[in-house]
């Protein structure tokens, strides 16, 4: 969908130019694709804006791996609109970033399963609650499903006589790369294999 609006006024207010010409072409409902990035070795390194991704293939620094089939159309050139790129060149990446704990990282992580009796999870819960000190980090943010999250309330897991299935950890390589990505393309999956 196209949208239009009027040429800027000058100072006085008057119109320079009543034609209306296109602003910007609206994104998708989900928001603009983002595209996964490979090292050369084809490990992930990160997730990208599609306009950042069009940049380093049209600079040489990526080739486009996966594509849906959608074109990117200029006066003299198509590109197929890339979901997973790959780097030309090695870059050697010293630390890792820890990514934040959100809902949907924390979700994201365990699956989608409660930490206390694997159903459906939709919910986060603090194992040591943050009315007692505890943080919000990795270590002790789990996802939990409503009805286990309500009847834990602010209470310690030893007051209730509960253990948790799996102990929180902070997710490492790929797995917190998917866990950072708002919403992974399907065609991600065979590169962020932990």
């Amino acid at each position: 969908m196209l949208r239009t609006t009027e040429r800027p006024t000058t100072a006085v207010g008057v119109h320079l130019d009543r034609r209306p010409f296109p602003e910007t072409v609206a994104p998708e409902p989900g928001g603009l694709p983002r595209a996964l990035v490979l090292n050369a070795s084809r490990e992930p390194l990160c997730v990208v804006g599609v306009h950042r991704a069009v940049a380093l293939v049209l600079n040489g620094k990526a080739v486009v791996l996966e594509s849906d089939g959608h074109v990117l159309r200029s006066e003299r050139m198509q590109l197929p609109v890339p979901h997973v790129l790959c780097l030309t060149r090695y870059v050697h990446v010293p630390y890792r970033r820890s990514v934040t704990p959100t809902r949907r990282a924390v979700l994201a992580r365990d699956g989608h399963r409660c930490a206390y009796c694997a159903g459906s999870a939709d919910t986060v819960d603090h194992v040591h609650p943050r009315s007692r000190g505890g943080q919000h980090v990795w270590t002790n943010v789990v996802a939990a499903c409503s009805r286990c999250n309500h009847r834990k309330a602010d209470r310690l897991l030893s007051e209730i006589g509960w253990t948790l299935l799996q102990p929180p950890a902070d997710p490492r390589g790929s797995a917190a790369l998917l866990a950072a990505a708002v919403r992974p393309h399907p065609s991600w999956a065979a590169y962020l294999v932990a």
